[in-house]
């Protein structure tokens, strides 16, 4: 069986600057780290792998070279290879421009492993730098296969389907899914691993480090109209986004109990918060 976990490396920091003329997130020279959520979707890869014999587990992502970081890191973690797709004609890409990215990726990956396709993609619910949860999904309908999204656990996998229970808001639902299929997992259905330090320096001795990573370009692609990826291929039209100011002024009040809480009360009737005489 052969399982792909679709990562992404965000910004380590809050403050991260906008670029003015197209809206998106200046990531350059920006410290990174792993999504949050896609360490869910590893742990729960790897877990599988675990059980299910003849496994192997594939990273991929989406970002500058120095996107890599998070592909090694989860090798170290006990993925066996990773990919980078990565090309300066795929940078400001919506949700739709990015899930016709990944898939086309998928479907490269795949074929170079052997395989028509990947037998299961994990995806976590959403990143922490845009929030829309839509890429799993759009990814699996681009791919023409089935898709849940916020599983909170994997209760059966056999060679054929998958069961799993979903967090459909008020209830829970199961639902048994035939392979090839597409989950974005919640946060807290497992226990994410930290990467193995032994594991590092054994490929690392090995010279097996850098070579498990590789690399993909617009060109790799069987699609590859450049107008269809990147900005130019994204219906999105931001018309303004702005970090939030951060303010630092204060007002200190002095006082016994029954002085500060009328100051407090006097304080919310002003900003229209509470109703007078409430």
């Amino acid at each position: 069986m052969k399982i792909a976990v679709l990562i992404k490396q965000v910004p380590g920091t809050t403050n991260v600057e906008i670029d003015p003329v197209t809206g998106t997130l200046k990531r350059d020279g920006i410290a990174g780290k792993m999504n949050p959520y896609d360490l869910f979707a590893l742990e729960t890869a790897l877990s599988l792998k675990k059980e299910f014999r003849d496994t192997t587990v594939t990273a991929l992502t989406m970002g500058p070279n120095q996107a890599s970081v998070v592909v090694r890191e989860a090798i170290y973690m006990g993925c066996d290879n990773g990919y980078v797709i990565s090309d300066r004609r795929f940078a400001g890409a919506d949700v739709l421009a990015t899930s016709r990215t990944l898939s086309g990726a998928l479907k490269k990956t795949a074929s170079e492993l052997g395989a028509d396709s990947f037998d299961l993609i994990l995806c976590g619910k959403q990143t922490t730098d845009g929030d829309t949860a839509q890429v799993g999904p759009e990814c699996a309908e681009r791919l023409g296969i089935p898709h849940v999204a916020n599983v909170l656990e994997v209760k059966k996998l056999t060679d054929k389907e998958i069961c799993v229970c979903a967090d459909m808001g008020a209830y829970e639902q199961t639902l048994t899914l035939p392979l090839p299929a597409l989950l974005t997992v919640e946060k807290d259905v497992n226990t994410p691993r930290l990467p193995s330090i032994k594991r590092k320096y054994e490929l690392e001795a090995e010279g097996k480090s850098d070579s498990l990573i590789s690399f993909i370009s617009l060109d790799d692609f069987e699609d590859n109209d450049p107008k269809k990826y990147g900005l130019n291929g994204s219906p999105t039209q931001v018309e303004r986004i702005f970090p939030p100011k951060a303010s630092s002024e204060r007002e200190t009040f002095t006082g016994n109990a029954d002085e500060l809480s009328e100051i407090l009360l006097g304080q919310l009737e002003e900003m229209k918060l509470i109703q007078k005489g409430r």
